[in-house]
């Protein structure tokens, strides 16, 4: 089937996401605005406005009622899904990285850069006190002086947070007490992004040192490796099969230096237990920044440097292979 081609921003695409139940994909851009489509036909339902800066991170919670967006503008902003109202403004010293609901929708957390003479701070809010929200004042804020947060994601039970920082370090944050529970170096570059496992039993994390790595969620345990020949800027987890699908591409200033047919901008997909490739998805006129599988794993979603949102449809019972003994 043909690709749904999503034209609604106008730079690259930083993140997209889906609802829970994968009638909705959420897009964000480098150009302030933070799309919503419904990912069956590729309508867009509309837009979320009132950044003023490049949009680096969006998540929407468990019922699709709220959605949370993180900016370069320096703020973090919490919106009515279907209305499209701001419902919260949380202001921060430096740009906003990366954001997330843990699973009951109630605590969100959001970590910031380090620039500007503001070193990384990791937040935690209560949406159910609106005093934390009013006096901006989070209930947990943990400095990471040595090395920013680059990708985050809540793990299991909403008990920690799971953190990739530029180092290629993997952090577990409590969100409870603040301190580091486990830590994890299996990458020698930076971690690009951090996405789990349908039953956030495992996380893959994409990084700047060309491989994809699967891990345990709760021991942090290195369980496999995809390697390519290209940095991989996403990854994600198919929930349905043992297979996951990376993006990649070489840095954005070295583009236009190549042809795309160099340039390796194909979705690749992985076989998650034999670590061996056995597809390639054309489509992107330059790299991928990101990837998403649908939850009924039917199909998957690829944000690209060209600004461009595709949804691939494909069968997945044709993907499952055997290998030769």
């Amino acid at each position: 089937m043909k690709p749904i081609l999503l034209q609604g921003h106008e730079r690259s695409i930083t993140q997209i996401k889906y609802n829970r139940e994968g009638d909705l994909l959420f897009s964000v851009a480098k150009d302030t605005v933070a799309n919503v489509w419904y990912s069956v036909n590729g309508e867009r339902l509309g837009t979320y406005n009132g950044h003023t800066g490049a949009v680096w991170c969006v998540d929407c919670d468990w019922d699709t009622k709220n959605v949370l967006t993180g900016s370069a503008d320096n703020s973090c902003r919490l919106w009515d899904c279907e209305t499209g109202k701001q419902l919260a403004l949380l202001n921060t010293n430096s740009a906003v990285r990366t954001c997330g609901f843990d699973f009951s929708g109630n605590i969100i957390m959001f970590s910031t850069d380090k620039q500007m003479g503001y070193q990384c701070f990791l937040n935690f809010f209560d949406l159910r006190d609106p005093q934390q929200i009013e006096d901006n004042q989070p209930y947990l804020s943990l400095p990471c002086s040595d090395y920013k947060i680059t990708s985050a994601v809540w793990g299991p039970l909403g008990e920690f947070v799971i953190a990739g920082h530029e180092n290629g370090e993997i952090n577990q944050f409590s969100a409870k007490s603040g301190e580091i529970l486990k830590k994890a170096k299996e990458h020698t570059k930076q971690i690009n992004d951090i996405q789990t496992s349908v039953d956030l039993t495992m996380f893959i994390s994409a990084s700047k040192d060309n491989t994809a790595k699967l891990f345990d969620c709760t021991s942090l345990d290195h369980i496999k490796t995809f390697k390519t020949e290209r940095p991989v800027n996403s990854a994600a987890i198919s929930p349905i099969m043992d297979h996951v699908v990376m993006g990649g591409g070489q840095e954005a200033m070295e583009v236009t230096t190549t042809s795309t047919r160099i340039g390796k901008f194909e979705a690749r997909f992985f076989h998650a237990a034999y670590e061996e490739e056995f597809g390639r998805v054309k489509g992107h006129f330059g790299p991928i920044n990101c990837v998403a599988f649908h939850p009924d794993g039917k199909s998957y979603s690829s944000g690209g440097e060209d600004g461009y949102v595709r949804i691939h449809y494909f069968d997945p019972q044709y993907f499952d292979f055997e290998l030769e003994a």
